[in-house]
């Protein structure tokens, strides 16, 4: 079984029932996260996570979390603002994120699409 996902391929996205079925057998003492991991290709790590989320949440614990994504990306997408209140929101944006680089140490050269990290 080929490890990882294929060159230029998504993450294996796992619902929460699929996380149960694979932990299941671990969680009955019927095989070990070792015999789990080559049998299905989950990596031992996963597993062990999935199982302590299992552990401490139930279900629950193994639903997927929504990420908040990019902010810029909704403002970005227009281009042409409607007023000058949506101008000043992607504006400020743009300055919170190049503050947020400049304390994490990464300088940003012209449109930002140049960040260099800097000791």
């Amino acid at each position: 079984m080929a490890k990882g996902r294929p060159k230029g391929g998504k993450n294996k996205y796992w619902t929460a029932e699929e996380k149960y079925i694979a932990i299941k057998p671990i969680l009955n003492y019927e095989l070990t996260s070792g015999e789990v991991t080559r049998r299905t290709g989950i990596s031992n790590g996963m597993l062990s996570t999935w199982l302590r989320k299992y552990k401490e949440h139930g279900m629950e614990g193994l639903e997927n979390k929504k990420k908040p994504g990019n902010p810029l990306a909704k403002l970005y997408s227009k281009r042409n603002f409607k007023n000058r209140e949506e101008k000043l929101e992607y504006e400020n944006m743009k300055l919170r994120i190049e503050n947020e680089r400049l304390k994490k140490g990464y300088l940003v050269k012209g449109d930002g699409s140049i960040v260099v990290f800097k000791k």
